[in-house]
């Protein structure tokens, strides 16, 4: 990610959101989400987290966030993401943390194809004058997008970019980690032969997931035939045609990891179509959490990837760099990838062929 210019804003001491994190050793995720008093956090960071708070005497309150616009900033976002459920998530973090901060978001969503359409609406927003930008994946890898903003002087915010620049604001999980741990609780069940349904190309997750299960799967010293990873896009549609794929195999796999739960749902889908019993004939797991995830049976196993969470960390990283110049360059404004769990629910059970 390009450096952000910033141009005529009011230098201030007040101590941000990613000063704590930093300072208690945690991503800033996690410091949003104990404030806000959210689940999910364990007793010991959330103390550390509260200690630092007290430490350094941070007030997330209105005055704090003012900025030399006035208090209702403008936060664009850009989204282009095929799948449903993580838009509704994603949107309900940004709009509770606009809520919390006194800002407006404006969304544009643009065809998840299309750079031409990508850059339109980043165009959009910098004729709007938003005084930040939030940006998902796939938007959130774009170097076109980026690079406007950049120009403009508008501080971005990414989600799941996964950038080097220790200056960057972006928050991240550790795909490639979650994936190992899924693929790992496959081979524990004793599944041999694993299927894996990838994500879009233009998504750094995809490649970061992909990885975490091609290294889990070598250090079991299990091979994975060529035919057992298949293309998805994050959709529905994407993982039945990815399912039908891996089912139709001549020797086809006992358990399926989809990279996201959509494509999970669509293989449970397809599984009983062809009269599988799942987890009995076929384990299939996913990734993400999603509402699909409790909309199918049996209920899914699934990595648990806190994207309201996200987007709300987000949006006040953005928020904050919109109201305050940086007091340190040199450090690292994000935290690092953050870890997720599993949920291990009725989809995921002991193979019953091991060859």
């Amino acid at each position: 990610m390009a450096q952000v210019t910033r141009t005529s804003r009011r230098t201030t001491k007040a101590v941000k959101l990613s000063d704590v994190a930093r300072h208690a050793g945690v991503s800033a995720m996690t410091v949003s989400r104990v404030i806000n008093q959210e689940s999910g956090v364990r007793t010991d960071t959330r103390e550390k987290v509260l200690e630092a708070v007290e430490t350094l005497n941070y007030r997330p309150n209105k005055s704090a966030r003012t900025l030399a616009r006035g208090a209702d900033a403008h936060i664009g976002l850009i989204y282009a993401n095929p799948s449903d459920s993580y838009l509704g998530r994603f949107l309900h973090g940004a709009l509770e943390a606009a809520q919390r901060t006194d800002s407006h978001l404006i969304v544009e969503t643009c065809d998840n194809k299309s750079t031409a359409s990508y850059v339109a609406s980043a165009m959009r927003l910098v004729r709007a004058n938003v005084a930040g930008v939030l940006l998902p994946p796939p938007i959130s890898g774009s170097d076109a997008v980026l690079s406007i903003f950049e120009e403009s002087g508008t501080p971005v915010a990414t989600v799941s970019r996964f950038s080097q620049d220790p200056n960057a604001l972006d928050i991240s999980i550790d795909d490639k980690g979650a994936a190992a741990q899924m693929t790992r609780h496959l081979i524990d069940l004793g599944h041999r032969r694993i299927g894996f349904i990838r994500g879009p190309a233009d998504q750094a997750s995809s490649k970061l997931r992909e990885d975490g299960f091609r290294g889990e799967m070598q250090n079991a010293a299990l091979d994975i035939p060529p035919d057992y990873i298949v293309d998805g896009q994050f959709t529905y549609r994407s993982g039945v045609s990815a399912a039908e794929q891996l089912i139709d195999l001549e020797v086809p796999p006992t358990a399926i990891f989809a990279s996201n739960d959509d494509m999970a749902a669509a293989a449970i889908g397809v599984a009983h179509r062809r009269g599988l019993v799942v987890p009995g004939d076929l384990s299939v797991v996913g990734f993400d959490n999603s509402a699909s995830a409790l909309s199918v049976w049996p209920e899914l196993t699934t990595v648990d990837q806190p994207v309201s969470a996200m987007a709300s960390a987000a949006f006040e990283l953005v928020r904050e760099a919109v109201s305050t110049e940086p007091q340190n360059t040199d450090t690292p404004r994000a935290g690092p990838a953050i870890e997720c769990g599993l949920i291990i629910r009725g989809s995921s059970g002991a193979a019953t062929q091991t060859t």
